[in-house]
């Protein structure tokens, strides 16, 4: 649980991103920097990503949040602010992307109740992997 001055929220989400024009740079350095760059999230927004999970051209993020944000404000910050460190420490990047911009505009966002399914979509994450792009399509049962 998230506690302010006035509230305790349980506000969690898993957020999908997706890399512009799905270039596949996520190398190690690359998943570094995003990674080092989510660590501030929690002191400076109340954004507590608790998750991280790197896949060829896209990444997802279980986190907590106060509910002052929006899911979209949620992703902005994210987007903004990662980019901005994936270009300022991997310059090489910008030789795979054109137009300044490293993730598309699109997302995925979903809520996701600590007292259910929190579980599946944290393994779910965690197992994310260059080796198992089809088993990722197995989420749900559909």
């Amino acid at each position: 649980m998230i506690a302010s001055a006035h509230n305790v929220s349980e506000c969690f989400f898993h957020i999908q991103l997706t890399i512009k024009y799905r270039r596949k740079v996520l190398t190690r350095e690359v998943e570094n920097t995003i990674t080092e760059t989510c660590k501030g999230f929690k002191d400076r927004y109340n954004l507590d990503i608790q998750q991280i999970g790197y896949d060829q051209d896209h990444v997802h993020f279980y986190l907590q949040s106060l509910p002052q944000y929006s899911g979209g404000k949620i992703v902005r910050l994210i987007k903004s602010i990662t980019a901005q460190q994936v270009f300022r420490h991997n310059p090489k990047v910008k030789d795979f992307l054109w137009g300044g911009e490293f993730w598309t505009a699109g997302y995925y966002i979903a809520t996701v109740s600590p007292h259910g399914n929190k579980h599946l979509i944290i393994n779910y994450i965690k197992n994310q992997g260059r080796e198992k792009d089809v088993e990722q399509l197995k989420l749900f049962d559909m």
